[in-house]
């Protein structure tokens, strides 16, 4: 089991950054991705990376906005948003180990964090 905590949410204005944090409850060394849920809609897949850090992966509409980064000795993976818009606003959510499937996919995942609010108000 691997437990999960997000932190780094918040309530922001059009075109600032927020960075948020996973922390794991023990070394993790699956692909980690964060997913997002707005509220009367399915929730869906934003960014995953390896467990090495090597290999990135975005949705379009956070693409050249949104970094995803880990840092293994730490047992932390990071989302670094920036230029926020209205759209972004979500509850965010980190999930690891899509146990062989796609990484895109929520239902593979095996490990999930409570979530953490982003509010982007204009």
């Amino acid at each position: 089991q691997v437990q999960l905590v997000e932190s780094g949410g918040g309530l922001v204005q059009p075109g600032d950054s927020l960075r948020l944090s996973c922390a794991a409850s023990r070394p993790n060394t699956y692909i980690t991705a964060w997913f997002r849920q707005a509220p009367g809609k399915e929730r869906e897949f934003v960014a995953a990376i390896s467990w090495s850090g090597d290999a990135e992966y975005y949705t379009n509409s956070v693409e050249g906005r949104f970094t995803i980064w880990r840092d293994n000795a730490k047992g932390t993976v990071y989302l670094q948003m920036n230029s926020l818009e209205p759209e972004d606003t979500a509850a965010y959510y980190c999930a690891a180990d899509p146990r062989g499937g796609s990484y895109s996919q929520s239902n593979n995942y095996a490990f999930w964090g409570q979530g953490t609010q982003v509010t982007v108000f204009s």
